[in-house]
Order: structure tokens, then sequence, then C-alpha cells
């Protein structure tokens, strides 16, 4: 039976209280956005006397940025989280009802990622409060919009400067120095058409598309054979599919939406000239078809690959090892927003409490204690980066 949560530590209320709060992308149903979510970091960072603005990217959804001094003021980390998250639709429990039983929180966002997020927030505010002064100036950026078009983190980066960045997503503790970049586009047939009695007279986007399909799902088996070390192989996904007006109709017009994952080292631009070497090769095989891949495409993101020597994976994984935990460096197969702080000059990597199996889940949680364990990580690596 899950249990509705009480009298928990202050790093646990934090979550809960974030939790709490519908902060569901604009972008999906029922999407509130995160301006609840940014007047909660703000007020604890100003009941806390750490200094706090905000920075807006769409009207009434800012960027939440708070910095502690650092005995260099020429050298600064970042640590970033984001505020947003998916939709509701379809989860089998309460999704703004922060429970616990067995040493998990329940409720959308308790994994992706409010519980990097506080951990992050308990971090400055220990420093804060023990009296210490890291070495380097710390920035938490709490942004919008990751989980749609990232366009938080691109306002982050402009103008930016820093020596590190860590990235929260659910990385079960571990340090990520590289990610899967992702490419999304849309491909078109065209048809022609008639009425479903005279088949014949038309042409039928939806069959064409079928050929189309058919095509990708091989050449995706073949993708098999290039590896990344940490990565594993790129990868695709038709995840939309749309066509035809009505039953009796012969449809003239059949779209997909494809999910390409990158390797690292792998340009979108490569991967979009191959995708229209291999239509126009389909359209030699069947003379009538007529397909298109859409430009631009919907989402380009490239992939993270920090080198394993980059301070910020040499400290991560120093005291990953003084707290006894996994200190291998590794890869995973979702992106996130540190490729963008990575382009920007920042050398950065993924850490944080949770699984993303759990991520965007009927059932979404995150165990407590690796919530527990994610603030002294981050106490300790603010401390002790040079």
């Amino acid at each position: 039976m899950l249990i509705l949560v009480s009298s928990m530590p202050p790093l646990f209320q934090t979550l809960a209280d974030l939790v709490r709060i519908n902060s569901v992308n604009p972008a999906y149903e029922g999407g509130k956005g995160e301006r609840g979510v940014a007047t909660w970091v703000r007020c604890f960072f100003e009941a806390r006397g750490i200094e706090v603005w905000e920075d807006e990217v769409f009207p009434g959804r800012p960027n939440v940025l708070a910095r502690l001094p650092g005995r260099d003021p020429s050298r600064r980390i970042i640590l970033e989280a984001h505020m947003d998250t998916v939709s509701v639709k379809g989860m089998t429990i309460p999704p703004f009802e922060p429970l616990v039983e067995g040493g998990r929180m329940y409720g959308r966002g308790s994994c992706d990622t409010k519980a990097g997020l506080a951990a992050m927030m308990h971090a400055l505010a220990a420093l804060k409060e023990e009296g210490l002064t890291p070495p380097c100036e710390v920035v938490l950026a709490a942004v919008v919009d990751e989980e749609f078009s990232y366009r938080g983190v691109v306002k982050l980066c402009e103008g930016i400067r820093a020596d590190a960045a860590i990235v929260a997503e659910p990385t079960e503790l571990r340090a990520v120095i590289a990610t899967k970049g992702v490419l999304r586009c849309r491909i078109a047939t065209t048809g022609k058409a008639a009425h479903s009695s005279k088949p014949h007279l038309g042409v039928n986007a939806i069959t064409q598309m079928a050929r189309v399909v058919l095509a990708l799902e091989e050449h995706h088996e073949r993708m098999a054979t290039d590896s990344h070390s940490l990565v594993g192989c790129g990868t695709c996904n038709v995840g939309v599919i749309s066509g035809g007006v009505q039953v009796n109709f012969v449809p003239d017009r059949c779209e997909i939406e494809i999910d390409r994952r990158l390797l690292p080292g792998e340009r979108a631009e490569d991967a979009i000239l191959h995708y229209q070497r291999l239509l126009s090769e389909l359209g030699t095989v069947y003379p009538f078809l007529r397909v298109q891949l859409e430009e631009p495409a919907l989402l380009v993101d490239e992939a993270l690959d920090t080198p394993a020597d980059a301070a910020v994976a040499q400290v991560a994984a120093s005291v990953l090892g003084e707290l006894g935990l996994n200190a291998e460096l590794c890869g995973v197969p979702f992106g996130c927003d540190a490729s963008k702080l990575s382009r920007a000059g920042v050398p950065s990597l993924v850490f944080g409490p949770g699984s993303i199996d759990r991520a965007h889940g009927a059932v979404e949680y995150v165990e407590l204690d690796q919530v527990e364990q994610a603030l002294e990580f981050h106490r300790r690596f603010l401390l002790g980066f040079p």
C-alpha cells in the first residue's frame, strides 16, 4: 500500500513538493508548464540567502539560476536540471501525489528529473549552511522545455562560460560521458485520390508507405554492425504514421515520423543524406513511388562525447569511488541537455538518481537512498573540482 509523504527529511520534502506541482510541458496534453516549479525553486534559494534570478525563455516560462560564489571567480561549474515533465497520460498511479513505499517516491517527474534537481538544490544549500566556499563559482540552472525542444538549455548556452557542467538525468548514479544524439524527421508519400470502388484509378499512398517502412526496417537492422564502445549501435524507430481521409477513398498522402538515434561522431547531415539516397534507390525499384524526406528536420541534436580524461569526468569518477559507488565512466542510449552545453564549449557529463527505465512510465518512481547519495556526490564534487 502506498503511504502519503509526511515528516520526511528536508531533501525528500523538497522532492515531494516539486512532484506535487504539475509541470508537464505545454506541448503535451494537460501541460501547465514550469511556472509553478520555477517559483518554488526561486523561493527555496531566496529563503536561504542564495543569489537567484529568472531568465525568461517563453512568456511565463523562465529558467531559474542560482549562484554560489567560489574562491576563484574566474572559474565556474554549472549544475543543470530541467523542470518540465512529459505527459501524465496513461499513468496508473496518481501523477501529482508524492507517495512513498519501500524506500521509493512515486509520481510524475520523481525520477525524470525532479530528484536530480532536488539533490542539486540541497547541495548548494548545504555548502551555504556549512559556510564552505567551493574552489569555483557554482551556478545552478533549472531550465524549461527539455522534454520537447530544448529551448531552455539553448537560452542558457547564449554567451555561456564554464569549466564543467553536470546535467541531471536518471543514470542510477553513474557518471555518463557519452550519449546518443537524435534526428527526428518526417517522410511523406504522395499518391492519387480515387473512389475506393475503383482503386485502379488512384495511387494508394499508404501502400507506397508500406514499402518505405519495410525498406527502413531492413536498413535499420544493418545498423547493428556499427557500434560505439559506450553507447552501442545507432537505432531508428518509426513512431508515428498517418494517412487517408476516410475508408472509401484511395488515400493520396501518407506520412511517417522517424526517431533516429545518432552515435558520437555521427553527423545529422550525413544521416539525412543517407536516408535521401535510400529513398531515391527505392524509387528506382518502384517507379510509381513518390516519396520525400521533408526538411527541415523536426529535431536535431548530436551526441555527447566528453573525453574520459576531462577534469569533469576524472573528478566525478574520484568522488564516486570515495562513496563506494561504481566509478567506471559510461554511456547511455538517450540524449539530454548535456550535448548542447558540450557544443557550447563546456565539458559536460550526465549524472543523477533513478533509472531511465522508470522515466515517462505508467508508474514512475525514484529510489530515495539514491537521491541522498546524489546530494553527497554533488557536495563533494563542488568542493573537489580544481
